[in-house]
């Protein structure tokens, strides 16, 4: 099953494009070892001219490599943040959460989990859903199916999670149409 299509980083751009209208800049921020790095790095290099933004590939490996490319990125004005899903940031969530608020950025997730800890904004697959359509898939190759005659799948259900409290705290105002497209809202 194929967790996100390419097409996801055109959502998470318009996000971060919507709720921050002068964002110039968007770091893609993820680890190349843990993630399909250059997948989502191309899909959103294509699609960010028809926003206005810039996308600044930012890789690393581990904390300390955060903390130093998050200040550099930082240190230039009307920058946020996509994060596509990846083990690495997840295992140093409470850090990307906590750089986030101390340069006031925008950010936006790929997992619903960052946004339930304190960060501004996510757009994921719902992954009851996912487990689900996993379950068919095994079901179908204990029934005798191979699983290379399998078609692939893609999430047919996508999750937006929306911070309020963050995004008063880095004193953003949220679009009522962000607002309404929240599956949940947290106050």
């Amino acid at each position: 099953m194929l967790q996100y299509e390419d097409s996801v980083t055109g959502k998470w751009l318009g996000m971060l494009k919507e709720i921050s209208p002068t964002l110039k800049r968007a770091a893609l921020v993820a680890s190349p070892k843990t993630t399909p790095y250059d997948y989502f790095l191309h899909a959103a290099v294509a699609l960010a001219p028809s926003l206005a933004i810039e996308v600044v590939p930012i890789r690393f490996e581990n904390a300390a490599d955060i903390e130093r490319a998050i200040a550099s990125f930082a240190s230039v004005p009307n920058g946020g943040w996509v994060l596509p899903p990846d083990a690495t940031t997840t295992v140093h969530r409470d850090l990307v959460i906590a750089l986030a608020a101390r340069y006031r950025s925008p950010a936006v997730y790929s997992v619903r989990a960052f946004v339930e800890e304190g960060g501004l904004m996510s757009y994921g697959a719902d992954q009851v859903e996912v487990f689900r359509q996993a379950a068919g898939h095994i079901d179908h190759i204990l029934r005798g199916a191979k699983p290379a005659d399998l078609p692939v799948q893609v999430p047919i259900k996508y999750e937006t999670f929306l911070n309020l409290k963050t995004a008063k705290t880095l004193g953003l105002t949220v679009p009522s149409g962000l607002l309404v497209a929240a599956d949940k809202v947290i106050e």
